[in-house]
Order: C-alpha cells, then structure tokens, then sequence
C-alpha cells in the first residue's frame, strides 16, 4: 500500500521546494529555527544548540557525534512535535538511542515531553491566528484545526495521539474567545486503505462547501514548521477542493515556524527542560 506514495509525493515536492537552496522547506525552516534558539541562548556558555533531520541530512547520529566532539555529556533532545506519537516523537527518540547505542562513553540524556496544552504555545498560535486573520479583507465562516493523521489502529493501541490533539483544540478554542466557536479538529494526510483518525480534513473541506460555507480558514497547530503537508496538500489541494466545490475565500495560516512566537516557544519549553541540569 506505500508504493503509491513516494512517486506522488515527489511531484507534490517540486511545486514547494526551495529552488534557491535546493532543499525542502521543512529543512529551511528547521535551519532556521536552530540558528535563532542558539543566537538567544549565545550568552549561555553552559549550552550548545544544534539540529538534525529525522529522515535526511543533517541525521540526528551525525550531530551527536559533533555536540560530543564539543565535549557536551549532557543532550536534551527536543522533538519538534507537540502532540505525541509512536509515530513522531518515540520515533525520534528511537533514532536517538540507536545512535547512543554505538557510543562507548554515552552522554546523560533527556527528551522534551509533549507540550500540547502549554499555555505559551497556545497563546502563539492563537496570536497567529488573529494576526493572519487581520490582514485579510474577509474573514471566515469556519477554521479548521488540521492535524497530521494517523492509523486509528495506533489510538486503539493506545497511542494518546488523538487525545492530545483534542486537548491542543480544546485549549485554543478557549484562547480565541468568540473567534474560537469557528473552530473545529480533522485529520489530514492519510494513505492506504487502512481507517485513519476521523473526521478527515478533505472530506471536511468539501463538505463545508458544499453546505454553503463560503469563507475557510485552516491552520495546523501539530505542525511547528510548514512541509509538504501543509504547504501543498493544504494551501494548495484542500483549497482547490474548496473553491471546485462551491467555496469563495479560503486561507492557510502558517505554522510558527521560525517567528518570533515559534521562537518563544522553542525557548520556553528548552529553558524549562533545563532546569535542575545546567
């Protein structure tokens, strides 16, 4: 059922890549979220930043050979997702300890827990949300809170995937006062033929439209950096899904990224998984 995927996926890469540095806008802006974290925390003598690519290059093995190289002993690894998974966060982690288990001298290690809730993340993506909103000449019927899927067969497993990304909705409906009664959570980006988490984010999108919905508005608060997920498959196909099914107006709010509000995140949730060790 997977090799359907990658040839797709490649021409979907081609309309979003970064032509100028020949590379995926999701390492673009991983580069960047890494240079601005260390330039903030450049006073701290105590503390090395570095960044890695789960699936690429730099590879997360490479840069723990070189903070080591540096004479770190302590690594904090930082998963960029706020909603745990097996198969997001326990991945990286994973990929980590693969990488320890070749080292002799293994330096002491913590990882960054999920962070669905945490008020500071929330206030960023509700300040993303108006922000973006203010700058158009229009605003939207509904806001859809797009999450990447996952096989619903995980969450039988227990996987607490859904019900973080519930708890992440929940928080920021709350955050967005009235503006928060237009929100609502779906699930994007599944293949094969295997159930996913439901309600499925197109299906949605075409259903709005088709109920007469004239005005969208989707972010994507499970992503910290804009990817192909959300740079194509919602900027570009839910949007034409909308307008093809009788929608008018459609946004994408973009993912923190490496702003200020992204940024504040990252060093909010870094600062405090320090404490107590350097």
């Amino acid at each position: 059922m997977l090799t359907v995927r990658p040839s797709r996926s490649g021409a979907k890469y081609r309309s979003v890549w970064n032509e100028d540095l020949d590379e995926s806008p999701l390492r673009t802006i991983t580069r960047a979220q890494g240079e601005k974290v260390a330039a903030a925390l450049a006073a701290r003598s105590d503390v090395v930043v570095d960044w890695a690519m789960r699936y690429g290059n730099p590879s997360i093995a490479s840069r723990i050979e070189a903070l080591q190289a540096k004479g770190c002993d302590r690594l904090l690894i930082f998963p960029l997702y706020p909603q745990y998974s097996a198969s997001t966060t326990a991945s990286v982690n994973d990929k980590v300890f693969d990488a320890l288990k070749l080292i002799r001298y293994q330096p002491a290690v913590r990882t960054v827990p999920p962070y669905p809730t945490d008020p500071v993340y929330i206030a960023a993506l509700a300040d993303s949300i108006r922000t973006h909103l203010a700058g158009l000449d229009w605003q939207p019927e509904a806001i859809l809170a797009s999450y990447h899927g996952l096989p619903k067969s995980y969450v039988d497993k227990g996987d607490p995937y859904r019900a973080q990304c519930t708890q992440t909705t929940e928080s920021l409906r709350e955050a967005l006062g009235p503006l928060g009664t237009k929100l609502s959570l779906t699930f994007q980006s599944r293949f094969g033929r295997e159930e996913w988490l439901q309600p499925y984010t197109d299906k949605t999108v075409e259903a709005l439209a088709r109920d007469g919905v004239k005005r969208l508005a989707i972010v994507t608060p499970g992503f910290v950096a804009d990817c192909l997920e959300t740079l194509e498959e919602i900027a570009e196909e839910n949007k034409e899904i909308f307008l093809h099914h009788g929608g008018e107006h459609f946004t994408f709010i973009p993912c923190l990224n490496d702003s200020e509000g992204g940024i504040n995140v990252l060093l909010h949730v870094i600062e405090r998984e320090l404490k107590g060790w350097v």
